[in-house]
């Protein structure tokens, strides 16, 4: 039987796809690969993106992957076994992980959660801090009574659920590229958090980090490796309408850090009382932090 063009150079195709710099792809990648190299390989001006695809679908390792998120499905091509922290990473450009998943990154749990959360940050920031309206007790106080925000945007692959957040523009903030093991041991190149800024996000969101008990664990698992410095540093630099700090500080007290570390967080202005996390129910007051935190603990 005679060979296809495309059939005969399937070798050579091969050792292209195995020598590309990432192993994720998008279509127009793909497409780019086709006019780029149709002339190498000989392949007939009548082969489309689409024919070649299929082509590498079925005789050599391409794999389509679909994540149909509700507010932008996203879908990419995968050649050979890829990890799926590095797929979902490669789906847009600057995203990187956060919360829960980045504490299973930084050590901070010795929890297996099944849920990844990715953070897609805002190009653009919003008002400055002179320009928004001054937060009072009432205000806060009103948030905290209700429900906290969460994102729905997520979708169920390989029995995991994968949450793409959209993130308040910071820059990318103590963002940093890390070699990580992901849950099947093999280690990944990421961008991620650090471990400061993985602190403030917790704690900003316990909801995004399985919950207070998880969060006050992984302040315990931080401590040595911190640096309270660098944390409160972020800290200003996030300038949150919200006074974080008081929540941030009960935690490093709760975990025993040194109080020259804490003295840094004491530092800050306390201005108005605040919420450990929203929707408490029974609550008590520790007076030093102007802070209400669940019952019992």
């Amino acid at each position: 039987m005679n060979r296809t063009r495309i059939q005969i150079a399937k070798a050579d195709i091969v050792k292209h796809f195995d020598q590309l710099p990432s192993h994720v792809l998008k279509l127009k990648e793909i497409r780019a690969i086709l006019a780029d190299q149709r002339a190498f390989w000989r392949l007939a001006q009548s082969t489309t993106a689409a024919d070649f695809i299929a082509f590498l679908r079925q005789h050599a390792k391409l794999k389509e992957v679909a994540f149909p998120f509700p507010q932008r499905s996203e879908q990419a091509y995968v050649w050979g076994e890829v990890p799926l922290l590095t797929v979902l990473l490669s789906l847009r450009k600057n995203l990187y992980l956060s919360h829960y998943t980045a504490m299973r990154s930084h050590g901070l749990t010795e929890q297996s959660p099944t849920t990844i959360y990715i953070t897609d940050e805002r190009s653009s920031g919003s008002a400055s801090q002179q320009e928004r309206p001054k937060l009072s007790q009432d205000d806060i106080d009103q948030a905290f009574t209700h429900a906290p925000r969460v994102s729905h945007n997520w979708v169920e692959h390989a029995g995991k659920k994968i949450y793409l957040l959209n993130g308040a523009h910071t820059g990318h903030l103590g963002v940093v590229t890390e070699r990580v093991t992901d849950d099947g041991g093999e280690e990944v190149l990421a961008r991620l958090t650090n471990l400061e800024r993985t602190l403030i996000d917790i704690a900003v969101r316990p909801i995004y980090a399985g919950g207070i008990f998880e969060v006050a664990k992984a302040f315990e698992l931080a401590k040595g490796r911190a640096s309270i410095n660098k944390l409160v540093a972020t800290l200003r630099k996030l300038d949150f309408s919200y006074p974080y700090h008081q929540a941030i500080g009960y935690y490093l007290e709760r975990a025993g850090y040194k109080s020259t570390q804490i003295d840094l967080i004491r530092r800050l202005p306390i201005e108005h009382d605040f919420y450990l996390m929203h929707e408490m129910g029974e609550t008590r007051y520790v007076k030093e932090w102007h802070l209400f935190v669940p019952n019992g603990f």
